[in-house]
């Protein structure tokens, strides 16, 4: 267990962030597989631009992201 006032603070804040992050991921991914299942193409740009979001807040890596856009451009317009 940590020892100062200040690494209990650190522990606290990175929980705090830790669950905001899992938070925000699993929105996008949830809305990921909504427009998968729904196919509503206007919805896109706003679920590229959360995917862009989560790789500019070093949530998840910048290939995911790539991965993630390309799966959905190819699923949704071919």
């Amino acid at each position: 267990m940590a020892n100062n006032l200040s690494s209990i603070k650190r522990i606290r804040q990175n929980n705090t962030k830790r669950l905001r992050n899992k938070y925000v991921y699993k929105s996008a991914r949830t809305a990921i597989k909504k427009l998968l299942k729904d196919g509503n193409k206007e919805k896109y740009s706003k679920i590229i631009s959360m995917i862009d979001k989560l790789s500019k807040r070093n949530i998840i890596h910048m290939n995911k992201a790539a991965r993630f856009k390309r799966q959905l451009s190819k699923k949704l317009f071919i």
